[in-house]
């Protein structure tokens, strides 16, 4: 009843409003046409069938709506305190603007944290400390197998296609690289003169649609890997089994969006659907895995070729290990991704479900190697939240050699975690394809924000470090990390994780892996 109150009150006032225009004054149609336009919205949401609030609460209905569009701006400006905020809370965020405009990322009168928070982590400083290394230590990728070994950086631009990132982001990213000397990873979605133009360091990363290298059914073309393999700005070559945003599904990239040049970038048809799989044509099983990364790298003539993983069952994982062993071969490098989520937008159910988080990802993959003897082939590369120095050092520390940041580095260029990725309407320029967003993205500018960031934060590293008493990477150990594991006890990785020793797994695998070892299957994927 209130409802229909409403609407012939309005209705009411508009037409006495429009009779006064019409006989008195033609100003009265100041307030004649909103109130027969509030008046035609009302009918329209009575009559209407699709929301049930419209039909239920006219007019006032579309102030629900209205506020919830601005809900995430609400939150993240004005309700969510500097620490805790998500994915990245907004002190991170500071951090990185600050270190990538060179101004300082200090905070006076203590920490905001509750230090005595269940799971709050704490890095051990030394009553030695040592000086902090003038230069930053490399990381040689590259096993016996590699004939063209590369140096890696501590800190480097982590798994962002074209298609997903604008041209000039793409651009600013490696332009960053290679005015830093550090690695511009280029994301599944294949080699474009973005990417290839400035010159930075590329590794790169093949998918499952196998983009820029495609047969036209979806097969991996082995011609047109070598061809782009032998690039000159083509540093490695990483194989995605699986992402941490959505680990074990493939992707579509609408028609829509596949324009000219993304069409030629990934060798598909324009205008057409392209679809992902989420499983590789190229492998069934663990050792036809080892295999093909093998003939990755007689293709890519000897450059080191690796491969990237959102770890689920450490069983699996040890199949591969376990391969490895037998073909005596292995790739020069392995990336764990984290299940904490990534650049790509993925299905919320897989976000906050599927896979392990970085850090017990990364632990099982380092021990693992370690117990089958291959750890000192491998190099290890974390990728999952990384930002700040300490979570640099915190990576290293439970078995990274180096680190790949994604979200961070688009903070550097102008990020505001709007979370619009996928709908093309990114306010800032950096994740569309529209070129009148994008054009905000200034590759000068943003480009030396991105080698200032990565600069800084890996200064910030070595300073933590030198803080710990480690003079290198290689001196971490995991009993400098401590975990508030309830209010009144701290425990160290050492003790609140198993750490293997060098082949320890082929001599006699200990009580918590000898069931996942004696089940791993080198011809088979076993759950």
């Amino acid at each position: 009843m209130l409802k229909i109150i409403l609407v012939a009150v309005l209705g009411s006032l508009a037409l006495g409003v429009s009779v006064a225009a019409a006989l008195v004054s033609p100003w009265w149609w100041a307030a004649a046409v909103p109130l027969l336009l509030l008046a035609l919205v009302a009918v329209h949401d009575l009559v209407q069938r699709r929301h049930s609030i419209l039909r239920n609460y006219p007019l006032l209905g579309h102030l629900r709506f209205a506020l919830e569009a601005l809900r995430p701006e609400l939150q993240q400006y004005f309700i969510e305190r500097n620490f805790d905020g998500r994915p990245f809370d907004r002190d991170t965020r500071s951090i990185v603007y600050a270190r990538a405009k060179g101004t300082d990322a200090e905070e006076p009168f203590g920490t905001e944290l509750d230090l005595y928070g269940t799971g709050v982590e704490f890095l051990t400083p030394s009553m030695a400390p040592r000086p902090v290394p003038t230069e930053a230590p490399r990381v040689r990728i590259g096993g016996p197998e590699c004939t063209r070994p590369y140096n890696m950086a501590l800190l480097n631009v982590s798994a962002m296609s074209f298609g997903s990132l604008s041209a000039n982001a793409i651009k600013a990213l490696n332009t960053g690289a290679q005015l830093g000397g550090f690695a511009h990873d280029t994301g599944e979605g294949g080699l474009s003169e973005h990417h290839l133009g400035p010159g930075g360091d590329l590794v790169w990363e093949i998918g499952t649609g196998y983009f820029g290298c495609r047969t036209d059914d979806g097969d991996f073309d082995e011609r047109q890997f070598a061809e782009k393999a032998a690039y000159e700005q083509v540093k490695c070559v990483s194989l995605k089994i699986s992402q941490g945003a959505k680990p074990g599904i493939g992707g579509v990239l609408p028609g829509t969006k596949v324009n000219a040049e993304i069409a030629r970038v990934r060798g598909v048809p324009q205008g057409q659907t392209v679809v992902s799989p989420p499983f590789h044509r190229v492998y069934s099983t663990p050792r036809e895995l080892v295999r093909f990364l093998a003939r990755m790298r007689e293709l890519a003539d000897g450059k080191p070729v690796g491969f990237k993983l959102c770890v689920g069952t450490r069983r699996e994982f040890l199949a591969v290990c376990k391969a490895m062993v037998e073909e005596g071969s292995t790739p020069d490098f392995i990336i764990v991704d984290g299940a904490e989520g990534g650049t790509g937008a993925a299905p919320l159910e897989f976000a906050d479900n599927v896979g392990l988080p970085l850090g017990e990802g990364l632990m099982a993959v380092h021990n693992a190697l370690v117990g089958v003897g291959l750890r000192d082939r491998i190099r290890i590369g974390a990728s999952g939240k990384v930002a700040t120095g300490s979570d640099l050092v915190k990576r290293l520390l439970q078995g990274a050699d180096y680190t790949n940041a994604a979200r961070a580095m688009m903070f550097a260029i102008g990020c505001i975690q709007a979370q619009r990725c996928h709908t093309n309407t990114c306010p800032v320029g950096v994740a569309t394809q529209d070129r009148r967003r994008a054009r905000a993205v200034d590759v000068p500018d943003k480009s030396q924000r991105v080698r200032r960031y990565q600069q800084a934060t890996v200064k910030s590293a070595l300073r933590i470090m030198a803080s710990m008493g480690v003079d290198e990477p290689r001196g971490l150990q995991p009993h400098m990390l401590l975990q508030r594991v309830n209010p009144n006890t701290v425990r160290s990785y050492a003790e609140l994780h198993e750490w293997l020793t060098p082949g320890q797994l082929l001599a006699s695998a200990p009580a918590d892996w000898a069931h996942d070892w004696e089940a791993a299957d080198p011809d088979r994927f076993t759950h």
